[in-house]
């Protein structure tokens, strides 16, 4: 069931087009999103027919993929060298707010994710339990200098209206998956993010890519009227201004 009645197919909303995409699974080989450059280019190349201009490649880091800064800007340079298309890219990380994000966070290993005036810090928890300490450890991620990026609040079962606004009280930016306005996530998902972008809520968005088969079929999903246009007013540099 869609939250508004009048929707439309996300390939003829215009939500992507001149749309920077904050996060995204597209670097090969390295999570559990595209796993070979083919994939890559191919989603790439899919992403740029519909207008997208810029990317961050956001792969996971956390003790189950322990993966180096130094891998990850190898891949990255791969990934470059063989693309020739006109989407601009960047490398940043999403980052599991775990043991190996506080030996990566104190030792300034880290990609971080600088847009505008802000270097943002994407970070990440379990979706269904957060950390003991997550109020302290977002703190120490300010002190260090960085502004914490919140992936995909919305997905967090844990969390309700009373955290979302504690937590931007404390200047927490959150980041957008847009397939969970289109139920991609399920219908309580879908429920929250609507209702975090009514209440302007959300600083950046993405695309949560993890592979071209993934993005060929959310192309076809259908978005409200309403979501697009809070986006298209809440997002206009992000979105093309539509």
């Amino acid at each position: 069931m869609h939250l508004f009645y009048k929707s439309q197919p996300i390939t003829e909303s215009g939500i992507l087009r001149e749309m920077t995409d904050h996060r995204s699974h597209v670097l090969p080989g390295v999570d559990d999103g595209v796993k070979t450059m083919d994939e890559s280019l191919t989603i790439l190349y899919l992403m740029e027919s519909q207008g997208i201009h810029k990317v961050w490649l956001t792969p996971h880091v956390m003790e189950d993929m322990p993966n180096t800064t130094l891998l990850l800007k190898e891949k990255f340079e791969e990934l470059q060298a063989a693309y020739r298309g006109t989407i601009e890219l960047n490398l940043a990380a999403e980052y599991m707010m775990d043991n190996l994000f506080k030996e990566r966070l104190e030792a300034g290993d880290l990609l971080l994710l600088c847009e505008g005036d802000y270097p943002y810090l994407l970070v990440e928890t379990s979706c269904f339990n957060p950390p003991m300490n997550l109020s302290s450890i977002l703190k120490h991620i300010q002190k260090k200098g960085y502004r914490p990026l919140l992936a995909h609040p919305e997905r967090y079962m844990y969390m309700d209206k009373s955290d979302y606004r504690a937590l931007k009280q404390e200047q927490i930016a959150f980041q957008l998956n847009l397939p969970s306005l289109t139920g991609a996530y399920g219908a309580h998902v879908q429920k929250k993010a609507a209702s975090l972008l009514k209440a302007g809520m959300y600083d950046l968005t993405g695309t949560d890519m993890h592979s071209p088969e993934h993005f060929r079929e959310w192309l076809g999903t259908q978005i409200g009227s309403q979501d697009r246009d809070m986006l298209s007013a809440r997002f206009p540099a992000c979105h093309g201004g539509l």
